[in-house]
């Protein structure tokens, strides 16, 4: 799976390398993306090679990360990642730098990377999970396909240390 590429339209979802990591760290210290995907701490060279080392390493079969690029040329858009994969169940994550947000990037990958899950993978149920304040990442999972199904109570604890309440969006392999 390490030479993975998928398109979707104008989008290149290509593992991710080395190289990548000033791009990670500028878009981990973006407000939105440090709330809504903490790291549990700065981010700083050191830590944003850790983090490319450790989304490049499929190795133990429990998740496939990709960067999200322009086709055109090569910059860093976002990233998307099926993780927590285990027999056909798995959850999907995402984030987009500020100037990719609002076109259509998010839900294009996501849609993308869950169409190659089922059919790669032979996964039959993904979830994406948000918090409820978050109408973008709302909207990307309505775009994706994935149907809402309920609300988690304060079932994750985000960027700013507080606890909120998640939305459950699910799209099993059987939905069209």
């Amino acid at each position: 799976m390490e030479h993975l590429e998928l398109t979707a339209d104008d989008l290149l979802l290509r593992p991710w390398r080395e190289a990548d990591a000033p791009a990670v760290r500028n878009a981990l210290r973006d407000a939105e993306i440090a709330q809504w995907n903490p790291q549990g701490g700065p981010v700083d060279e050191e830590s944003a090679l850790r983090w490319v080392r450790r989304r490049a390493d499929w190795s133990a079969g429990d998740h496939v990360s990709l960067a999200v690029t322009a086709s055109a040329d090569g910059v860093l858009l976002g990233s998307v990642s099926l993780h927590h994969i285990n027999g056909d169940n798995a959850a999907i994550g995402y984030w987009t730098v500020p100037e990719a947000r609002g076109r259509g990037v998010a839900s294009r990958a996501v849609d993308r990377l869950t169409r190659w899950g089922f059919e790669r993978l032979g996964l039959h149920r993904i979830e994406l999970c948000h918090a409820s304040v978050n109408p973008a990442s709302c909207r990307v999972a309505d775009r994706a396909g994935y149907l809402a199904e309920g609300t988690l109570r304060e079932s994750f604890r985000y960027g700013d240390g507080r606890r909120y309440d998640e939305h459950l969006h699910a799209r099993l392999a059987t939905d069209r």
